[in-house]
C-alpha cells in the first residue's frame, strides 16, 4: 500500500503550489481535478465519461473540471467542478498542487490540472446532465497501458498519449495530463529513493 502520507511527501514538493496563468484572447482558463483515492493498497484515479448529449467533448473520458468563473481562483474552480459533476465535497480533497497548464488548441482552453488526495472513497452523486459514468483505475494499471500513437477522432488524426483501459480510451488533453502526472510521480519516487 502507498499510504497518503507517502503520496503527499512525494508530490507536494514537485507540484506548483500557487499556479498562475495569463490567458490571452486565444485561451480561456479552466481547471481540472486529478482525484487520487488513497484508501486502498493500490491508489486509484477518478475519471468521468462525459454525457453523449453534451455539445463539446461528448462521450469522452476526462477529469472533473471546467472553465473558471470570473473572479474565481483556479483551485476553487477545480474543487467546484468536482463537486458539481461528482458530488465530491471540497473539504474531502487535500490539494497537493498543480501540474503545468495544458493548452487545447482546438477549443482554445488553457487547463490547469490540480492533484487532489482523498483519504476515503467518496459517495458519488454524478450530475446526469454532464456525466454518464464515473470510472476508477489503479495507478499501476494506468501506467501499464500508457502509449503514444496516432489516434483518429471525427476524421482527424492526432499524435497523442493513449490509455486503452479495456475499450475505455483516455486520450487528448486528458491523456496528456495523465501521462504528465504519471511522469511526475515516477520522477518524484525515484528522487526520494535515491
Amino acid at each position: 500500500m502507498i499510504p497518503p502520507s507517502v503520496i503527499r511527501a512525494r508530490l507536494r514538493p514537485v507540484l506548483d503550489q500557487a499556479p498562475r496563468i495569463r490567458s490571452g484572447p486565444d485561451a480561456r482558463p479552466a481547471a481540472v481535478l486529478i482525484p487520487i483515492l488513497a484508501s486502498t493498497a493500490d491508489p486509484r484515479l477518478v475519471f468521468t465519461r462525459r454525457s453523449d448529449s453534451l455539445s463539446r467533448h461528448a462521450g469522452e473520458i476526462s477529469f472533473p473540471g471546467g472553465l473558471v468563473d470570473p473572479g474565481e481562483s483556479l483551485a476553487a474552480a477545480a474543487l467546484r467542478e468536482a463537486e458539481e459533476e461528482l458530488g465530491i465535497a471540497p473539504d474531502d480533497v487535500e490539494l497537493l498542487g498543480a501540474l503545468e497548464p495544458v493548452h487545447t488548441r482546438v477549443t482554445g482552453v488553457l487547463i490547469v490540472p490540480f492533484v487532489g488526495l482523498l483519504g476515503r472513497d467518496p459517495r458519488y452523486t454524478p450530475n446526469a446532465a454532464e456525466i454518464a459514468e464515473v470510472l476508477e483505475y489503479p495507478l499501476a494499471d494506468l501506467a501499464a497501458h500508457a502509449e503514444v500513437r496516432e489516434f483518429e477522432h471525427e476524421g482527424r488524426w492526432f499524435q497523442t498519449n493513449v490509455f486503452d483501459m479495456d475499450g475505455i480510451v483516455i486520450w487528448g488533453a486528458t491523456g496528456h495530463i495523465l501521462q504528465t502526472f504519471l511522469d511526475v510521480l515516477r520522477e518524484a519516487t525515484k528522487a526520494r529513493e535515491a
